[in-house]
């Protein structure tokens, strides 16, 4: 079975729905995944400073070039624009598909979202994994 590498777009400070989406991933029958995401209890540096942002960046560029897909909590984009964005350029530069994931009971996501996913989900562990299988490299 393949084991599939997922980086997961999420914020630090705000990181429920990327717990819960970890979980449901963790918990998907006959899925196997690693997380290729750096949650909020291992931060890698201080993003709030100039120095910080570099090492982000060069960070982030670490954990994305090796995944098979990229997911995006399309609810989150509103809020952390800048982050969520260089996550997506970053996916895009190395052709990794990007998977989006509609907000919790709501229809309208932002129109990027859209455009750059290959496929564009609701909160279902089943319309997740297929998704993963259905876009990864």
């Amino acid at each position: 079975m393949k084991e599939y590498r997922i980086f997961i777009s999420h914020a630090w400070r705000y990181n429920e729905d990327y717990y819960r989406l970890v979980g449901m991933l963790n918990r998907a029958p006959y899925f196997r995944w690693r997380n290729y995401s750096v949650p909020q209890h291992d931060p890698v540096i201080d993003p709030d400073t100039e120095v910080g942002k570099r090492k982000l960046t060069e960070e982030l560029r670490k954990q994305i070039q090796p995944v098979h897909i990229v997911i995006v909590l399309a609810g989150m984009y509103v809020n952390y624009r800048e982050w969520i964005q260089k996550e997506i350029d970053i996916a895009q530069e190395y052709k990794k598909p990007i998977v989006g994931i509609r907000p919790w009971g709501q229809q309208r996501i932002p129109q990027i979202i859209q455009d750059i996913s290959c496929k564009l989900v609701g909160w279902n562990t089943d319309s997740i994994v297929q998704a993963i299988r259905e876009c990864s490299l």
